[in-house]
């Protein structure tokens, strides 16, 4: 992975071919992947596993004046955490809206001011600097972990993102704090059962193929998993040596219902999607795992740095055997 900076991805709600033009320009020159989505699509689309930074939409949509201030306003009430912005015409402004509707909008502009957008795309969406090796290092750990507990299947892992989504994917989730004298917080993976229990069955698993179908058996395989990374990740960045003693915590909430959970915390997540596919099985779906991180008790990457490399740390992580 070359490339380790983050991307966000975005919805795009608009409807002039020039102004998509020009709004995709500002979304590739500033980390975005543009998503464009018809009027009548966006409700379903936010009830799917698309992970999102943001939503841009124009202020008429249909033919019809204000349109768009209407249905951000409908987001913004299902969906508060995803900031908004709103195209207005030329001559327009984030100041003609009512209160009501200034709420729903993180920021309005138009063409010709699209570029003052940055600030705003900084300051929710890319507010958290990530260390180049950082990224780098999660991704080789994750890629090593991921192999050790599957066969003969191939691994592809997108270039890291940021989401402000706070939906959890699939059925298996689990969690796991993280803590550092510079970082404070948890990794989770999810995925989605019938994916996981199909590999089982498969013989693409160390667990026999007959115990494809109780859950337990696929909880601890992901649970396996994350205690890899997890283990991997103390090993190579949280050197431990004058530790502070923590107190602080806040209450993590979990809605089974509308499949989201809350860190108690409005800072983004680094999101990591993984995909397993079977060569080999024309039919077969690939199974998609979501490693996220949530930093939200504490985040200093001015003071990241990674342990030096020993031989008990390399045997730890398996890349050293003794006999």
């Amino acid at each position: 992975m070359e490339d380790t900076q983050p991307v966000s991805k975005v919805l795009v709600l608009d409807e002039s071919p020039a102004c998509l033009r020009r709004i995709k320009a500002f979304c590739e020159a500033n980390k975005l992947v543009a998503l464009r989505v018809q009027e009548e699509n966006i409700m379903s689309v936010l009830k799917s596993n698309v992970d999102l930074g943001g939503i841009f939409i124009s202020e008429n949509l249909s033919g019809k004046a204000s349109a768009g201030v209407e249905i951000g306003h409908d987001i913004h009430h299902i969906r508060p955490e995803l900031p908004l912005f709103l195209r207005r015409d030329a001559g327009t402004g984030r100041e003609e809206l009512s209160a009501d509707e200034k709420k729903s909008f993180r920021a309005s502009y138009t063409l010709d001011t699209i570029d003052d957008l940055r600030k705003s795309i900084d300051d929710c969406i890319f507010n958290m600097m990530y260390p180049n090796a950082l990224l780098r290092g999660i991704n080789e750990m994750t890629i090593k972990s991921l192999q050790s507990q599957f066969k003969d299947l191939e691994l592809h892992v997108e270039t890291p993102y940021i989401v402000r989504d706070r939906l959890i994917f699939g059925e298996i989730f689990t969690l796991i704090p993280i803590e550092s004298p510079w970082c404070r917080g948890y990794m989770s993976l999810q995925t989605e059962e019938f994916s996981l229990q199909n590999l089982v069955i498969g013989n693409k698993t160390h667990i026999a193929p007959d115990e494809g179908d109780d859950f337990r058996n696929l909880n601890s395989i992901l649970g396996e998993t994350t205690n890899l990374i997890w283990g991997a990740f103390k090993n190579r960045y949280t050197n431990l040596e004058g530790k502070p003693a923590y107190s602080s915590q806040v209450p993590i909430i979990i809605n089974h219902l509308h499949r989201y959970i809350s860190f108690g915390s409005e800072q983004p997540q680094l999101c990591y999607k993984c995909t397993l596919t079977d060569p080999n099985a024309r039919d077969s779906s690939p199974m998609v795992i979501y490693q996220r991180f949530a930093f939200n008790l504490s985040w200093s990457p001015e003071d990241f740095r990674e342990n030096d490399v020993s031989v008990d740390n390399l045997v730890a992580v398996g890349d050293l055997e003794l006999f």
